[in-house]
């Protein structure tokens, strides 16, 4: 798909870290992007920045997700592009010890189905929205009606300990991928994800320095944390490369997680 002011794109996630990079890339080479956040200052700030639009979206709510939709819209007309960097998490062991009392713990159900929501059927829902909305239109020159970009990890293949929830469900948006390509292909509306290794996010930046150095060192090469910019510029060669289609990618400069 040619990338340029014909195409509008929605990103959610879209004020910090890889969803930002992503957004500013889109608007860099001529889309109309709508900021999907819940941050609402850090999101109108790079919205006004890009010349985008912001709205803000919950992507554990349903409504909010479709009324998000409908205002990013009215605004650039119907995406044809999503790039979904947004989630939600609770961390925790399957089952662990308390360091203080020795008391066995559990992640709990109510923990894993939170971080559900907020990871694979917040995936989905975002997803077969904007499907469902470009499905509806014309097709474009080259035959695509749209193109979905979902963020899982490499924890989906290498999750470490205490990520239960957050290994499976990214496994999970994996696993949505190619059946998702596969209902889509008749609409000419493509699906791929990225699975970043570790990368410098505004989160990761709250690290002490020493623990930086040490993640830093773990990659193979290059021997520093993925920028988010490198992140966009995948996400936009999945968009403008039609034969991308249902892929899980790994992002992550040769990393292979040890388990702690």
């Amino acid at each position: 798909m040619k990338i340029d002011s014909t195409i509008a794109a929605v990103v959610t996630g879209g004020a910090s870290g890889l969803g930002r990079a992503t957004a500013e890339a889109l608007a860099a080479a001529g889309a109309k992007v709508t900021i999907f956040d819940i941050n609402d200052e850090l999101g109108a700030e790079v919205a006004t920045a890009i010349g985008g639009r912001f709205v803000h979206v919950d992507i554990t709510s349903e409504q909010s997700v479709i009324d998000g939709l409908a205002t990013a819209r009215a605004a650039h007309g119907q995406e044809r592009v999503l790039v979904h960097c947004a989630m939600a998490n609770r961390k925790g062991k399957t089952v662990g010890r308390n360091k203080e009392t020795g008391e066995l713990t559990r992640l709990s159900t109510e923990d894993y189905e939170f971080a559900a929501q907020g990871i694979l059927i917040a995936s989905y829902r975002v997803a077969s929205l904007c499907a469902l909305g470009m499905a509806a239109t014309d097709p474009l020159d080259d035959g695509e009606r749209g193109v979905i970009v979902l963020t899982a990890s490499v924890a989906a293949q290498d999750a470490q300990v205490g990520q239960v929830a957050y290994g499976s469900l990214k496994a999970g948006v994996n696993g949505l991928v190619l059946p998702m390509a596969r209902d889509l292909m008749d609409f000419g509306i493509r699906v791929n994800a990225i699975m970043p290794g570790i990368f410098g996010t505004p989160l990761l930046g709250r690290l002490p320095q020493k623990v930086l150095d040490g993640l830093n060192a773990s990659v193979p090469f290059p021997k520093r944390l993925g920028r988010p910019d490198e992140y966009a510029s995948l996400a936009l060669e999945l968009v403008r490369n039609a034969y991308f289609n249902g892929q899980a990618i790994r992002l992550d400069g040769g990393i292979r997680m040890a388990p702690r």
